[in-house]
């Protein structure tokens, strides 16, 4: 699994970490069972704060989504994500009408944030 950041982004790193681990995991790029990336490695590989990485994996710890023991690390439940498949018709929907109206990707952004809240 390729973790990135986007250092220029509006959204918080761990945040992005975060949505990524979601996204492998709802692909079934990041089975049940998978051992995440050592807090410290994966600091150092992305060069960002450890308490960084640690404040995404424990937002994913309390969604269930991963396990997170001193010693063993971090690592995917057996909960697997709910079925994604309307939600990604609707977001490709949500795609393509803004690519036909030419509202930039920022903009589709934070109007998909602002109704979340």
């Amino acid at each position: 699994m390729l973790l990135r950041i986007d250092t220029a982004s509006d959204e918080p790193l761990y945040a992005q970490l975060a949505a990524q681990i979601r996204a492998a995991v709802a692909r079934g790029d990041a089975p049940p069972g998978t051992r995440l990336p050592a807090a410290r490695e994966l600091a150092a590989s992305l060069e960002i704060n450890l308490h960084t990485v640690l404040h995404a994996y424990q937002d994913l710890r309390d969604e269930g989504l991963i396990d997170l023991r001193r010693g063993r690390g971090a690592v995917v439940t057996g909960h697997r994500a709910a079925d994604l498949t309307e939600l990604h018709a609707a977001v490709d929907a949500l795609v393509a009408t803004a690519r036909r109206l030419h509202v930039a990707p920022e903009t589709v952004t934070t109007l998909v944030k602002e109704a979340l809240r």
